[in-house]
């Protein structure tokens, strides 16, 4: 039985780096390309990186209930196409999406069966670091994506304490690439472990 895995965390957290560490090793897994209204960064391609929107398609897709979750995110929109989704999962793979906490909590809300995996930083002073190390965001979009940041850190912390819901499965922490990666194939194949267990009962 194939499975939805979400795997959420603020920017710059490294969720795409480790998620290209997993797919490189654990065979039956593809990503879900997102859309967004965001420009174009050097190398990027269309249909690959993302499906990249004018706002006025990505509004006739949200009224049209093409998005299986969206959220707009430092001035631009990102969500993400329920048809690919749909046929990916429909073939057996198991589907990753990369999602901000936003997105994770719609499309938890359509498919609580999804695996909920959360990506934190080791701290916010080396978040910054690592955003500031990219060169394509202005010190002005860097702050804005800190200061949500903060609020989605303080909000899963709250989530996973004593009487808080619990929404994620697992949180994991991008200490370093080679630990956090090994964790969240780990995480992955234990659940697949499991439901094959619960299949062939």
């Amino acid at each position: 039985m194939a499975n939805l895995i979400v795997i959420a965390g603020p920017s710059g957290s490294g969720k795409g780096t480790l998620i290209e560490a997993v797919i490189g090793r654990l065979p039956g897994l593809v990503l879900s390309t997102s859309a967004t209204t965001r420009g174009k960064r050097p190398g990027e391609i269309d249909g690959r990186e993302y499906f990249f929107l004018d706002p006025v398609t990505f509004q006739r897709w949200i009224e049209e209930d093409k998005f299986l979750e969206w959220a707009e995110y430092s001035g631009n929109r990102y969500g993400t196409p329920k048809s690919a989704v749909e046929q990916y999962l429909a073939s057996g793979c198991d589907v990753l999406l990369e999602i901000e906490l936003r997105g994770a909590w719609q499309v938890l809300a359509q498919m609580p069966d999804a695996l909920m995996i959360f990506i934190s930083p080791p701290s916010l002073e080396e978040l910054e670091c690592r955003l500031r190390g990219r060169n394509t965001e202005s010190d002005e979009s860097i702050r804005a994506r800190l200061a949500r940041a903060c609020e989605e850190m303080a909000e899963v912390q709250a989530e996973m304490g004593p009487g808080g819901r619990h929404r994620f499965d697992y949180v994991i922490v991008n200490d370093t690439v080679q630990r956090a990666s090994d964790e969240l194939a780990r995480v992955i194949q234990e659940s697949r472990d499991s439901d094959e267990q619960a299949y062939d009962r």
